[in-house]
């Protein structure tokens, strides 16, 4: 089968700092459509792209990242992704196969049948949930609200980048477990968001509040049972100081910190020792088993209307390094998604 045309975001050099669209290219290559002779690897038309703020990180030489797989400059970048195989030289698929897993920023990929991570049983819900809701999104936010969050009823509950991709589900599962819960977001309409469409119990937005600390004992006068960790630096150094005695810190990321040549530190620790807190740190990859629970948690909630979820959606691969470098400045709301092709 002749070679096709293949667009392709390529990192130009590793970044230091805030990432720039400048940083990126977008360049034209070619690939045959026909798998080497005695492959195992699996033949991909990416239809879905995810943006997601650990990219920053990837485009960065951080060191301790070696696990995370980082860029390799003049080398394609790499994400979540929802593709139909093509070809497969592995029996787990086959052509027409819909799939969701670890890609590579272009039309067309060529990867090893280890990073598709799981096929999709059900296309009566949009395809983009798989790179969101359905995909690594919801299972971050499954995972580390109950597994590691263990929420009870009645618990008093924070989220910050609440109406991101993540802090919005958390936000709605806490709801469901009968929580009280208060998000944080950076823009009136994102707060007006979590309160009127997300079912968030109160919000508020972080650049308007001088003095988080006083902020946060307002809307929790009580104390924090569980914090889901998003942001870092300050927020997290004013929740130590109003978290509950017993309670529990969910470290999911730390977005105002990536771009920072040298992190904000915490002043705020001790808290830990003298409340008994419990602060995790967590990677959904250690989650993955519990995939079809979750399916089953959240598949009827959707389709029955119970939980929302709000994506920010791009067409087109040109339109890719600035809706990655949207997400440092908050311009998304909801989860990012980059449509290459719908089907």
């Amino acid at each position: 089968m002749a070679e096709v045309k293949n667009k392709q975001v390529v990192l130009k050099d590793y970044v230091t700092g805030f990432p720039k669209e400048s940083d990126m290219d977008i360049v034209e290559g070619t690939i045959s459509l026909k798998l080497p002779e005695g492959s195992n690897e699996v033949l991909l038309k990416n239809l879905y792209l995810s943006c997601d703020p650990y990219m920053q990180m990837l485009m960065s030489k951080i060191e301790g990242l070696e696990g995370f797989g980082t860029y390799s400059p003049g080398s394609p970048l790499t994400g979540y992704g929802v593709a139909k195989v093509l070809e497969s030289g592995h029996p787990d698929y086959k052509k027409g196969d819909l799939v969701w897993g670890f890609t590579k920023w272009e039309e067309y990929s060529l990867v090893p049948s280890s990073q598709i991570l799981f096929k999709i049983e059900h296309t009566d819900v949009p395809l983009s949930y798989y790179i969101g809701i359905l995909g690594i999104p919801g299972m971050t936010a499954y995972a580390g609200f109950f597994e590691v969050g263990l929420p009870k009823k009645g618990e008093r509950v924070f989220v910050s980048a609440a109406s991101g991709a993540v802090g919005q589900l958390v936000g709605q599962f806490a709801k469901f477990t009968g929580c009280y819960v208060v998000g944080s977001a950076g823009s009136k309409d994102k707060v007006d968001l979590l309160k009127n469409k997300l079912g968030f119990d109160d919000a508020f937005n972080y650049k308007e509040e001088p003095d988080l600390n006083a902020a946060l004992k307002r809307y929790f006068p009580e104390g924090i049972d569980i914090y889901f960790e998003n942001v870092g630096g300050k927020t997290l150094d004013a929740v130590l100081l109003n978290m509950r005695v017993h309670g529990r810190i969910v470290v999911c990321g730390m977005v105002s910190q990536y771009n920072l040549a040298h992190p904000e530190g915490v002043t705020n620790l001790a808290n830990l020792i003298f409340k008994r807190i419990c602060m995790q740190g967590f990677g959904v990859a250690d989650y993955y088993q519990l995939y079809p629970k979750f399916l089953e948690y959240v598949m009827p909630k959707i389709k029955e209307g119970k939980i929302v979820y709000v994506e920010d959606i791009v067409e087109g691969l040109e339109k890719a390094p600035p809706a990655l470098i949207g997400l440092f400045s908050g311009r998304n709301v909801g989860k990012q998604v980059i449509v290459l092709a719908r089907e």
